[in-house]
């Protein structure tokens, strides 16, 4: 019997007494609040290095090539405390979004001794991931990939660059990273065709303090670097806002899952995942977002 698209969206709907709890093993003990997530995943450490890398080069580049040659030191210091300012938010941004829970579900809770303090009522249906063996709640996903191996409350995607799923707790910090490294990767390339006018209308030895092709040499694989990360970034964070004001994930848009929850306000959503009420918090990566009275994604539906 063919099963209908509600039903090969999800891992498995069953009643609660068809869940088989015998079947999981009790959950493994929670570590404490203040213990860092991280995910171990070698292709996702290399990527969040690497990262880290380009942004440190273009910080070489940006100061060393750019700014501390030039004569006007107006213009060298204004730039580099935008460019720093931005680099530094950038970074920070990425280290929230990666060391962060996602809004991980508890492994192994579908326990006979969960199911029974849900206290079901006849006709409940919950869900169950056969996969990490966990009680789900409405709108969370199994992440596919071989690292995380757990459910993700509202889970966008994994994202090997931040070595991190992005859900319900980290999306903040994971939109931050992307605006900010398209805002110094603009900055840069803006800092550098004003470089290269500047250095053809004088002596190529007054502008740098490197030879001309070692100068040239680091401009172009500046501008090839913010160029191709200025247009990721960007549609990133497009994708990402779109994704946030119409409250629906990329995984639910990728499944064209039906709508089953109640539908608010752009301003709402982006002050679901922001925080209550709007302030310059939401620019800060430091700053964790109030959900306030934020709807709870519930295990029964």
């Amino acid at each position: 019997r063919m099963k209908s698209p509600a039903h090969r969206t999800r891992d498995i709907e069953r009643q609660a007494g068809y869940l088989k709890p015998e079947h999981c093993a009790p959950p493994p003990p929670r570590s404490g609040s203040d213990t860092m997530w991280f995910i171990r995943d070698g292709c996702g450490i290399v990527c969040g290095v690497i990262t880290w890398f380009l942004v440190f080069y273009a910080e070489f580049v940006v100061v060393f090539v750019m700014l501390l040659p030039a004569k006007n030191m107006a213009y060298s210091l204004f730039n580099g405390v935008i460019f720093n300012g931005l680099a530094f938010l950038a970074l920070a941004s990425h280290a929230k979004a990666m060391c962060t829970d996602p809004g991980a579900v508890p492994k192994g809770n579908a326990t006979k001794e969960f199911i029974e303090s849900l206290q079901l009522k006849p006709g409940q249906v919950v869900y169950k991931c056969p996969k990490c063996c966990s009680i789900k709640p409405d709108r969370a996903h199994h992440c596919s990939c071989m690292c995380c191996k757990r459910c993700i409350k509202k889970m966008d995607h994994h994202c090997p660059w931040v070595n991190n799923c992005v859900g319900e707790n980290n999306q903040k910090y994971f939109v931050l990273f992307t605006m900010y490294i398209a805002l110094i990767s603009f900055h840069a390339l803006i800092m550098a065709a004003f470089h290269f006018v500047f250095c053809f209308d004088q002596d190529w030895t007054k502008c740098s303090y490197f030879s001309p092709p070692a100068t040239v040499i680091f401009l172009i694989l500046l501008c090839f670097e913010g160029l191709l990360f200025l247009i990721f970034t960007a549609v990133m964070f497009g994708t990402q806002v779109h994704s946030i004001c119409s409250d629906e994930t990329g995984i639910e848009q990728l499944k064209k899952e039906e709508r089953r929850w109640a539908k608010k306000s752009k301003w709402m959503n982006m002050k679901v995942v922001f925080g209550h009420p709007f302030s310059i918090a939401w620019l800060s990566p430091f700053v964790a977002p109030d959900h306030g009275k934020a709807d709870v994604y519930q295990y029964i539906v």
